[in-house]
């Protein structure tokens, strides 16, 4: 219950705030890689299209939201991680680069395998490598996240 209540408020939070700024733009030509790099910067020159909105997983028994917006990209995780970025199409391939506050470099560049309406699967260039996201829709969590035991 207690992960849930966090990542609702965590996605309220989302709903409520832009994000803004952050990422740095590399204007060289990207070489296509099968493979993220881990560098965290990029030229995203397309659409986000199918990335755009409200996703949600958990990680590590933390709740991380990455939330895209036009080329914008930022992601929040329970226990204060704040990161933010670009994300769109990339040299033929959708990509996600991230800088985060506290320079963590788990999830600086992203490749999406795949993104269908309700799930996304990334794979990131840092140790963590595939995760799979739910979609969140109007502020709203997805279903089948896990609950945390109710103490009593």
């Amino acid at each position: 219950m207690r992960t849930a209540a966090a990542a609702a408020g965590l996605v309220g939070a989302l709903a409520l705030t832009a994000c803004s700024g952050g990422g740095s733009k590399d204007d060289s030509s990207p070489t296509p890689s099968a493979t993220p790099t881990s560098t965290g910067t990029g030229a995203v020159t397309g659409s986000s299209g199918k990335l755009q909105g409200s996703w949600i997983t958990t990680s590590k028994g933390a709740v991380v939201a990455l939330v895209i917006t036009g080329k914008k990209a930022g992601l929040f995780a329970t226990g204060g991680a704040v990161c933010s970025g670009a994300a769109g199409t990339e040299a033929g391939m959708q990509m996600i680069h991230l800088t985060c506050a506290d320079g963590s470099k788990d999830r600086v560049t992203g490749m999406v395998d795949s993104a269908t309406e309700d799930a996304m699967k990334v794979t990131w260039s840092g140790k963590l490598g595939q995760e799979t996201y739910t979609k969140a829709e109007g502020g709203k969590l997805p279903s089948g996240l896990p609950t945390a035991p109710v103490k009593q």
